[in-house]
């Protein structure tokens, strides 16, 4: 099981990392027929078609033209059924320059129908006002999105984006380490602490570099995940004003966990972060670490990494303080959005709702892939499995038109270091974050 970590890596490490940032490079594009969504499709199917006629331009990343060029195909399909006099143009994306060409595009008269954006790229174009509204169009399993990607194309209460894919985060683990101290896998964190405490003993007793837990001190994703557990968040909304709220008590208690967690098993640098937080696992300094899917297959990878250790690593969701639950993880990921300039908005959002169809998702869920709902992380394969239960609850940061400006700011990652270099305890570190996420926001 755990040697088809490195497939499922080689099928989404670059999408999923690049829904978050952006690297690549040229585009290419193909063209279809194409027309309409899931009961609209049939409706018209069943008469014959409309009577719409023109193009529809969409705009996918190139992940989709890689990896599951058959789906776009077989939508194209159903949406002719319905449209046949409407071709379905795709014309295919790259993350380096996409932001710069859809921002060319919305500057003009000419813009695509449907656009696929990072989750994490989206709250600039809801708050601009540059994506239409999806919220009176029913789409497959929207009751049951994940949370993560569903925030993410919400601003205001109003959706302006549908989830595509994710990836979640997890924790990745040497078996054989685990197996040398008699641990099982944790189901809270009381046991994954206890099991981090008999890690450290037995390896670090004598390597001062060894950490039964890598947990670099600005690594906000996964003190946040703490936070989010204990019904904390990083802000909160009323109306147009946004108020910093890592200072409540459910976020504080958060933190103490997260802190407790990093203080048993940790000796990764206080100040540091989780890049390439792989090579920990790969040199032997680290028997743990919370990381992405695509992850795994680095650390055993014929190039760059270690290659014996394809058999000892695999990994679980990351527990709660709730024994028996998992902690909310951050997803990475895409969804699919209108420009409101678009003409053709009624059709575009048919064509998204036919390609993100229950039936593609479980396809997407086949590839080792997160699909947009939880009642499909199931499908899942098993390897890629404990992804798919740490997805079952999500976060995402605050949809507020400023935040970009508290990620620059470093605001939570300075936080969390004064919090562990002892400069600063819990409650006054989170007053004078909340404080300053407060100020940024609504400035």
């Amino acid at each position: 099981m755990r040697r088809k970590f490195a497939v499922v890596a080689a099928v989404s490490a670059t999408m999923l990392l690049a829904a978050c940032s952006s690297s690549g490079s040229s585009s290419s594009e193909t063209s279809a027929a194409a027309s309409s969504a899931a009961t609209a499709s049939a409706a018209a199917s069943a008469s014959g078609g409309s009577d719409e006629s023109g193009t529809l331009t969409v705009w996918l990343m190139a992940d989709a033209q890689t990896n599951w060029p058959e789906l776009v195909d077989s939508t194209n399909q159903t949406f002719n059924q319905a449209h046949p006099n409407v071709t379905v143009n795709v014309e295919y994306q790259q993350w380096s320059d996409h932001l710069t060409k859809l921002d060319a595009a919305l500057a003009g008269d000419t813009v695509p129908d449907v656009v696929e954006l990072g989750n994490t790229e989206t709250t600039k174009y809801m708050a601009a006002g540059a994506l239409g509204d999806l919220g009176g169009t029913q789409f497959p399993n929207q009751d049951t999105w994940l949370q993560g990607l569903a925030d993410a194309g919400k601003y205001n209460d109003t959706t302006y984006g549908v989830p595509y894919y994710a990836g979640a985060r997890a924790m990745i683990y040497r078996t054989d380490m685990y197996t040398d101290v008699g641990a099982a896998v944790p189901t809270s964190q009381d046991e994954f602490n206890a099991v981090n405490a008999k890690l450290m003993e037995k390896y670090g007793a004598d390597n001062k570099k060894f950490s039964a837990f890598y947990a670099p001190g600005k690594y906000w994703y996964l003190a946040m995940s703490y936070v989010y557990d204990q019904g904390g968040v990083i802000a909160s909304q009323d109306g147009d004003t946004w108020t910093g709220a890592l200072d409540s008590p459910e976020a504080q208690a958060g933190l103490a966990a997260w802190q407790k967690a990093v203080e048993t098993g940790s000796r990764a640098d206080k100040t540091g972060t989780e890049a390439e937080e792989w090579n920990a696992m790969i040199s032997g300094q680290a028997a743990s670490m919370y990381g992405n899917g695509w992850e795994v297959g680095l650390i055993s990878a014929e190039d760059g990494g270690d290659p014996d250790l394809a058999d000892k690593v695999a990994a679980y969701p990351m527990p709660s303080v709730t024994a028996g639950e998992v902690m909310p993880t951050f997803l990475g990921g895409s969804v699919l959005t209108v420009p409101a300039k678009s003409a053709n908005a009624a059709l575009a959002a048919e064509w998204i709702a036919d390609f993100t169809s229950t039936d593609n998702q479980k396809a997407l869920a086949a590839k080792g892939v997160l699909p947009n709902t939880t009642s499909l992380l199931s499908d899942v394969p098993e390897a890629s499995q404990p992804f798919a239960q740490a997805a079952q609850k999500s976060w995402f940061v605050p949809t507020a038109v400023n935040w970009a400006n508290v990620e620059t700011a470093q605001t939570i990652p300075n936080m969390l270091v004064d919090i562990l270099t002892g400069k600063a305890s819990i409650a006054d570190a989170t007053t004078a974050a909340s404080e300053e996420i407060t100020k940024i926001l609504n400035s």
